[in-house]
């Protein structure tokens, strides 16, 4: 014990602040009750807003250093009666050291004039003479006050340009004391921006926000928030007027600087959230870049813990879900994406704290293509992992759906998105949990993306890229047709899937948008509307394709164009034929005759073949012998008479029994310039009375004012009345499609099997179902080919000779049909009788006549009910040999299967 504090009572307390150089603010150990004590004798220059006095900060300084946070031991040596009761004394500190000795020796205060008092004791007599002598050699050494330069530092209460002040010091760490905690989150700091220079100012902790206390705004007074009280004390504790070190970062709305504010033991940020005293703002992340991840971790310590605001706090099951293994399927949205589990399931998913550009914002929708396209060439049909961060509630018509994180080599989606300008982050509520662990980063790239002007937020808009729909018109494909024949293996994209056999696609080098349907191949038809059922497998099928060529790049071989205004060819997936794989899987089947005649013929029949083999999809019920034995059945439907006629012999020498006769009176409506199949009519006396009957019908009820109306829009697959152009009749009309430019729709006249391009002008309702309906009368076109014929698809010259010989021979014209197949689509093969041919009442059979001319060729590639006809090929074949001794149609040059 000193000789000062001798026969006097000795308290502790803990040192909350300090005022200046000769005042503290202690706070009890038991209560925490704070009180104002003065060192005895001695006085510090003064801290004061409108200007300090020289050396006032270095004096508070000095004692600041020296005694805030820290217990002490003080001696209460004399009172002054004033308002407060202020008491004067001496401080012993922890490590011995006397107050205020050690301030009056390093100069740093000095005596009162008014010291020396009568009534003073021995003891403080002494305590003064020790104190004179110390200031005495401080002021002859030159110490502190007593120095003759400085000491004068320029302390502003405002900054006049906050933003230029942020950019001078961005970045650096600067120096600061805490003069007041006002909140967890915001304090007052003075910047000791210079020697000379300080500013004192409220700035705001980055990265959280703290409960509010108590306050009064527009006069009512706002309660405190839960827990607020603790957050404040907590951040006073520690950093009320200690030496810390500010990093400043930006400003908020109101121009207060945002700082990171770090104690030497680390960021006051980080201890508030680990002790739930804080919650983390996405306002700030940007500031913080990676920073935010920290701060984000101890969040998650107080949540994982329930401590402090967190209490009761429960983790969501889906942020909680580990990551899975998927397959992209399809990218519907560019924040929104299907997905393909590994059990074969699909649903769609959408990207966590993300919005892909707005369709309908004028500055954001014309780059919506561009961000799908970005993905899709990233994405489609690759093997990702997803892990789910919470699920969206269903809005606006939208059903419930899971937010999401997907990665992909090692690379986050989303942020890929946000880097490339093709996305913003969405602005989370601040307790909405489900967002992207990722969302600092995202919300980090997205500001970068904005600075340099990328995808949507740049200020030019992207070239409009405008696809040209070719399958629009049958004029338009036949024209892009020819282009595309002379090019092999055209680039493409497929943009959605028709069927399993039908879909539309994309040339992107061509601006070019068209329907593709595979050619040699047959697969079953899926339901369009849930009203329509699908025939078997076809919805196999229509899955299928989806799963192997939504969305993938392809490659195209264009053979020719349907009726429709579609494409018909060969689609490559990964350099396969796709018409193969579904063959092989069973969901299709080989039409023989298109594939007889293709470069494809051989491993699209081995494919089927492995199909039937493994009795896979269309075949699971497949019977070799059944196939055999209906071969046979076939055989016996046609009649002695037909065999007699084509073989030019009697059914007894030939290698085929007599059959029974399936002739049929018919009339050709219809030849198809692009492969010589044809369309007819049944002429049996009822099938003709009854389309004679509804068809004078028909046109009388169309020739009447009533139903005069025509229709503004035809639907594509609707049956119509449309008028024929070359002779002005109303007549029964499928909707094949619709040109909306030239308000156009290419009509199949059902009951003829002809087509053509008719004006919405001449088309409207069909009238009363139960009169002019299919269900009254179907439509009496039907399907067929000539049997045994092999016709030069690939010539256009050939094949155009072949469809005026037909036209001028049988076309218009009743003949007589021999059926000698039937398909299971109901499509015939038929050998064809003129009986008047020649005009010399001569029965000529047109099938021969047209292999005799060089129109057709013998099949090279045999259907199981043409070659249980030998007799009938050996017949066949030697018209064939006579057409190529005398050089005609397509043999003028020579044998043209010698390649």
């Amino acid at each position: 014990m000193s000789d000062t504090t001798k026969g006097r009572n000795l308290f502790h307390a803990k040192v909350k602040s300090v005022l200046s150089g000769d005042t503290l603010v202690l706070a009890s150990l038991e209560s925490g009750q704070e009180r104002l004590f003065s060192l005895a004798f001695v006085s510090a220059p003064k801290l004061q807003r409108e200007g300090e006095e020289p050396f006032a900060f270095h004096s508070r300084d000095f004692l600041r250093r020296a005694t805030v946070g820290k217990v002490i031991q003080f001696v209460v040596h004399y009172t002054i009666p004033t308002g407060n009761k202020r008491e004067y004394g001496t401080v012993t500190l922890q490590s011995g050291e006397e107050l205020p000795r050690a301030c009056i020796a390093d100069g740093w205060v000095k005596l009162r004039e008014d010291s020396r008092r009568k009534d003073l004791s021995e003891s403080s007599e002494s305590l003064l003479d020790e104190l004179e002598r110390l200031q005495a050699k401080a002021k002859a050494d030159g110490k502190g006050v007593w120095a003759t330069q400085g000491g004068i530092i320029e302390n502003t209460y405002e900054i006049s340009d906050p933003k230029g002040f942020v950019q001078k010091f961005n970045g650096k760490d600067l120096d600061a004391v805490v003069e007041r905690v006002l909140t967890g989150d915001r304090m007052i700091l003075r910047l000791l921006v210079s020697s000379s220079r300080h500013v004192q100012t409220i700035i705001t902790v980055a990265g959280i926000r703290a409960p509010k206390r108590a306050n009064t705004a527009e006069g009512r007074e706002q309660p405190a928030e839960p827990l607020a009280n603790e957050s404040h004390q907590f951040v006073e504790a520690r950093l009320l007027q200690r030496s810390v070190k500010v990093n400043v970062l930006g400003l908020t709305p109101q121009n207060q600087l945002i700082c990171v504010v770090k104690h030497p033991n680390g960021s006051i940020a980080d201890f508030l959230l680990k002790e739930g005293l804080a919650q983390c703002t996405d306002f700030h992340s940007t500031l913080l870049g990676t920073q935010m991840k920290v701060l984000r971790q101890a969040e998650k310590h107080a949540k994982d813990n329930q401590l402090g605001i967190f209490k009761g706090h429960v983790e969501s099951k889906a942020s909680s879900a580990g990551e899975v293994d998927v397959t992209i399927s399809r990218i519907v949205r560019p924040d929104t994406i299907s997905i393909r589990t590994k059990s074969g399931g699909e649903k769609t998913v959408q990207l966590s704290s993300i919005r892909g550009p707005k369709p309908k914002d004028e500055k954001q929708g014309p780059h919506e293509q561009d961000a799908k396209e970005f993905l899709r060439k990233k994405l489609i049909g690759k093997h990702v992992r997803l892990s789910t961060d919470g699920v969206k509630p269903p809005s606006e018509g939208y059903p419930e759906r899971e937010v999401v994180t997907i990665v992909a080599g090692n690379k986050n989606v989303a942020l890929m998105l946000v880097e490339a300008g093709y996305a913003s982050v969405i602005r989370h509520r601040k307790d909405d949990t489900d967002r992207s662990p990722y969302y600092d980063e995202l919300l980090a790239a997205e500001e970068v993306a904005q600075t340099e002007q990328k995808g949507i937020w740049s200020s030019k808009a992207p070239a409009a890229k405008a696809y040209q729909d070719y399958s629009e018109s049958l004029q338009k494909a036949k024209i892009q047709s020819s282009v595309l024949q002379r090019q092999k293996k055209v680039p493409a994209v497929v943009d959605y899937v028709k069927s399993g056999s039908r879909f539309t696609v994309l040339i992107p080098r061509e601006n070019a948008k068209l329907t593709f349907v595979l050619s040699c191949i047959r697969a079953p038809r899926s339901a369009r509307n849930p009203n329509e059922k699908a025939e078997p497998f076809g919805q196999d099928a229509h899955d299928f394709a989806n799963r192997r060529c939504l969305q993938r790049d392809v490659e195209i071989d264009v053979e020719s164009t349907d009726k429709q205004g579609g494409f018909i060819g060969t689609l490559y997936i990964n350099r396969e034929n796709f018409a193969k794989l579904l063959l092989e899987e069973g969901y299709a089947t080989v039409h023989a005759y298109s594939a007889e005649q293709s470069a494809h013929a051989n491993e699209l029949f081995d494919a089927e073949r492995r199909a039937k083999d493994a009795r896979k999809g269309v075949w699971q019920d497949y019977d070799p012998a059944a196939e055999e034995a209906e071969g046979e059945a076939m055989q016996d439907s046609v009649n002695t008479k037909t065999n007699e006629t084509a073989n030019g012999t009697s059914s007894n020498d030939g290698a085929t029994a007599p059959v029974k006769p399936d002739y049929r009176d018919i009339v050709i409506s219809h030849i198809d310039p692009a492969t010589c199949a044809l369309k007819f009519q049944h002429i049996a006396p009822t099938a003709s009375h009854a389309l004679s009957n509804l068809m004078s019908a028909f046109r009388t009820f169309h020739l009447s004012p009533s139903s005069s109306s025509s229709t503004a829009a035809p639907k594509t697959g609707e049956i119509l009345a449309a008028k024929f152009s070359e002779d002005g009749e109303w007549y029964r009309a499928r909707i094949r499609r619709n040109d909306r430019d030239a308000k156009t729709s290419e009509v199949l006249f059902i009951d003829y099997g002809n087509s053509e391009s008719v004006p919405w002008k001449n088309i409207r309702p069909l009238g009363p179902a139960e009169k002019f309906g299919t269900a009254k009368l179907k439509p009496q076109a039907v399907d067929a080919q000539l049997s045994f014929c092999q016709f030069p698809t690939g010539n256009k010259e050939y094949m155009d000779d072949a469809v005026a010989f037909l036209r001028e021979n049988v076309e218009g014209k009743q003949v007589v049909g021999s059926v000698d197949f039937v398909e299971k689509d109901g499509g015939l093969w038929l050998t064809v009788f003129d009986p008047n041919g020649r005009g010399k009442g001569e029965e000529v059979n047109v099938n021969e006549e047209v292999v005799s001319e060089g129109l057709a060729m013998v099949p090279r590639k045999l259907k199981g009910w043409e070659t249980s006809r030998a007799d009938v090929l050996k017949r066949f074949r030697e018209r064939e040999e006579e057409a190529k001794g005398s050089r005609r149609g397509m043999w003028e040059y020579g044998d043209l299967t010698e390649d």
